[in-house]
């Protein structure tokens, strides 16, 4: 985080912690699993304060949200392009991918339909080599 944190947010020694502990992380994680990592680093942030950062730096762009298949919100420090997500359900090991047939496709969905200004998701579950 900069000086002004996301969503114009001070960079409060609990919100760098969290998007420390992002930014140290491989796959998605949900606010509790950030929330017992920073305790095991002797971090003290609450519960509350690690949802509003995660939300915060979601809504600024700076991390990618997404809902996993029992729906819960997990969070991951991305790359700045458009990409998807390969994510492996046991171990939550994730690997971006491009999707140039994707793009294509919803863009001449949304044309055929006269929409505009679209966005979408995409994330892929399965099980990786390792785990299966």
């Amino acid at each position: 985080m900069t000086s002004t944190d996301a969503g114009g947010l001070r960079p409060t020694k609990q919100r760098l912690a969290v998007a420390e502990a992002l930014a140290a992380t491989e796959g998605f994680q949900s606010a509790q699993e950030i929330h017992e990592l920073l305790g095991r680093r002797g971090e003290s942030v609450g519960l509350a304060t690690v949802y509003r950062t995660l939300q915060k730096l979601a809504e600024a762009g700076e991390v990618d949200m997404m809902r996993s298949e029992d729906g819960e919100a997990i969070y991951r420090r991305c790359s700045d392009s458009h990409h998807h997500h390969l994510v492996c359900r046991d171990c939550g090991r994730t690997v971006e991918v491009e999707g140039p047939a994707v793009e294509r496709w919803t863009s001449a969905i949304a044309e055929e339909h006269g929409f505009a200004d679209v966005s979408h998701t995409l994330e892929i579950f399965g099980t990786c080599r390792d785990c299966r």
